[in-house]
């Protein structure tokens, strides 16, 4: 297990805000979580470490939300969502994942940038298989190289205008497909080793009380503070990928 305090110090808040992310939020601010941790430990330790507690958080997130996602969504997103782990997995050892960061940072926040400043058509956006395959594909990609895969799926799906309890129902079910699937390329990969998986025991039971939290929150929180609230969420993790990224670049 790992023995590093500031591990753990790290770790903590960082659980917290990704299960309060997962439960109420859509995702957004949850992809913070390895950057945090990887202040105390390499980046693909970080992802191994969450990955089983992204399992675990998964379960209480399914048994809240079962019944409320929206079915399109899922049939146009998650096809793609497979390939891309697939192609991560395949790729695992070729792409710089700081590089993949700059990419999706430079993404997310060109899209809430245009949302908020751009020219809108009036209503929601309509479903599409293509862009569902799209960003279903860069989800599972960025998600199986650093559990970044918030930015793409909410792409896709915020402008589609779900209510907030299917969009958030919809992200707990896609993520726990998603992130289910990539237990079995991580353990290929060496990835979920004995003492990785003896720090994610450790670190588990924060997993149901961050969702329970976010689960909370969302009953609490109006309609159109809520889309805010995803899409500043969106925006600074956006951000924050754009500066680690840029960071090493500069290096």
């Amino acid at each position: 297990m790992i023995a590093d305090p500031l591990f753990y110090a790290l770790a903590v808040p960082a659980i917290l805000l990704t299960g309060i992310s997962k439960g109420g939020f859509g995702t957004g601010i949850g992809m913070m979580a390895v950057p945090l941790m990887a202040l105390a430990i390499p980046v693909p330790q970080a992802a191994a470490v969450m990955l089983p507690i992204l399992c675990v958080m998964d379960l209480v997130g399914l048994w809240t939300y079962w019944g409320r996602w929206d079915q399109s969504v899922m049939s146009a997103m998650l096809p793609g969502a497979v390939l891309g782990i697939a192609v991560g997995g395949l790729t695992f050892s070729l792409l710089d994942e700081h590089l993949l960061r700059l990419m999706i940072g430079v993404l997310a926040t060109g899209f809430v940038l245009n949302y908020w400043f751009g020219r809108r058509p009036h209503g929601a956006a309509r479903p599409s298989r293509f862009r569902g395959w799209l960003w279903g594909a860069l989800s599972g990609y960025t998600s199986f190289m650093s559990h970044a895969g918030g930015p793409p799926f909410n792409i896709y799906v915020l402008p589609l205008g779900l209510d907030k309890t299917a969009l958030v129902a919809t992200a707990v079910i896609f993520f726990a497909a998603v992130n289910y699937t990539k237990l079995v390329p991580y353990w290929f990969l060496g990835q979920l080793s004995a003492g990785n998986l003896g720090t994610s025991l450790a670190l588990s039971p924060l997993a149901p009380v961050g969702i329970l939290a976010g689960a909370w929150m969302l009953k609490r929180v109006n309609d159109r503070l809520f889309l805010r609230v995803c899409y500043a969420f969106l925006l600074l993790s956006g951000l924050k990928l754009m500066w680690d990224g840029a960071s090493w670049l500069m290096r």
